[in-house]
């Protein structure tokens, strides 16, 4: 069982940064392809970001790509997104997501394993 907790969400100026972390359990973290999505009121869960288990692929939103940027420590077991050029069509919960085989897909049914997300409110 693989275990997701987002932190680092919360309330933040147009054209400010955040950056959310997202601590996982288990000791193949290093394998997992992980991701980032979002879900704002009324709206169906969208990709942001996804990064392979050595962090040598990325891949990105055509509305995120050049504000935002995935990372992973494999050593603390966590990832990460640096979130810069905030805007308010940024707000939405965003939730982690482990993918237990690889590649760095976008589509949401591709990811095992979801965290409970957390909220990231930009206000204009």
């Amino acid at each position: 069982q693989v275990q997701l907790v987002e932190s680092g969400g919360g309330l933040v100026q147009a054209g400010g940064s955040l950056r959310l972390s997202c601590a996982t359990s288990g000791r193949t973290f290093s394998s997992y392809t992980m991701g980032w999505f979002r879900q704002a009121p009324g709206k169906e869960r969208e990709f942001v970001a996804a990064i392979s288990w050595s962090g040598g692929r990325t891949s990105y939103a055509d509305s995120v790509k050049g504000r935002f940027t995935i990372s992973r420590d494999n050593v603390k077991n966590t990832v990460y997104l640096q979130m810069n050029s905030l805007k308010s069509e940024d707000t939405a919960v965003y939730y982690c997501a482990a993918r237990l085989r690889g590649g760095v897909p976008q589509n949401i049914y591709e990811y095992d394993y979801w965290g409970q997300g957390t909220q990231v409110t930009v206000s204009s």
